[in-house]
């Protein structure tokens, strides 16, 4: 009779321990492949196709030629440059906007909390309650809150969401007012943890205000401020909801970000092939733009 050893009961524990953890591991792992891997490749197979459900017998293999025909689509460069518009007009307003917030904060001896929670309330509200909200009770004509105060000064009313001037600026508008609570609580946080001996040492050399934050908090909260950009970035470029909810796009193609432009094509125009491969571009577009970001992250770092 052969007795175990306790380095081969270890061991034994531990292929035990393996395999429960694979047993734990395999459903999640499998149900994200089939609720993100899956649908990806079906998506990609669907732009290499020739799919019009309003011409249906108009089908087959179409290779690169959805994508081939992009190159000559106004509507697609028009739908890429608002891409990049909204993406960098959000992005910027949200760091300046949250971190000139956040410093103001941190001069509040008192009520700070009571304003975090304030903070929060507009990132909780789902994207197309944002847009709704918007559209009914911000920026309505006539009796809307913006358009109250514009005529109250004497500007006038303005068809905020129906003008193509002004629809633009009103969807970053919205975007902006929703997501820069969020860079306002991460850089306040970042604010919060920064040595005050640091302050203390240039408020001795004299350094201005405006040199302390330059060379001491700039420096400091950079990682910080990377991120939040990484973070912003990616909401902006797959934003969807609160722009369908509060224009759908329009007028016309005044708000058709690339996002809106590949549902409109697959879903309100039934050309899925080609709205497929918008979808694809905007995919290609999403992480090429991540990989940047995270490098330069890293070179932060």
């Amino acid at each position: 009779m052969t007795l175990a050893t306790p380095a081969g009961v270890a061991g034994t524990l531990e292929r035990q321990e393996r395999r429960f953890a694979l047993a734990l591991f395999a459903p999640a792992f499998l149900l994200l492949l089939l609720t993100t891997t899956a649908p990806l490749v079906f998506l990609g197979w669907n732009s290499l196709q020739k799919l019009d459900l309003s011409m249906p017998w108009i089908s087959g293999f179409a290779g690169l030629d959805n994508y081939t025909k992009m190159g000559a689509d106004p509507r697609f460069w028009n739908s890429l440059w608002l891409t990049v518009v909204y993406t960098a007009s959000t992005v910027i307003l949200q760091v300046i906007i949250g971190l000139s917030l956040a410093l103001l904060v941190l001069q509040i001896p008192r009520g700070q909390g009571l304003l975090r929670v304030a903070a929060i309330l507009p990132i909780v509200l789902a994207p197309v309650v944002v847009g709704l909200f918007w559209r009914t009770l911000v920026l309505a004509p006539d009796f809307g809150l913006v358009d109250v105060v514009t005529r109250t000064l004497g500007l006038g009313s303005h068809n905020w969401l129906g003008d193509p001037q002004l629809a633009l600026i009103s969807v970053i508008a919205i975007h902006t007012w929703q997501w820069t609570p969020f860079a306002f609580l991460v850089l306040l946080a970042t604010l919060a943890t920064l040595p005050p001996d640091v302050y203390e040492a240039a408020r001795l050399d004299r350094a201005s205000a405006w040199q302390r934050f330059r060379y001491i908090t700039l420096p400091l909260i950079r990682p910080a401020v990377v991120m939040v950009v990484i973070l912003r970035t990616m909401t902006a470029l797959s934003a969807f909801a609160a722009i369908f909810a509060a224009t759908g796009g329009g007028p016309g193609t005044s708000t058709e970000i690339l996002n809106l432009y590949a549902y409109r094509t697959s879903f309100t125009e039934l050309n899925i092939g080609y709205g497929s491969a918008l979808a694809m571009v905007l995919l290609a577009i999403t992480l090429f733009v991540s990989w940047l970001l995270f490098r330069r992250r890293k070179a932060v770092g």
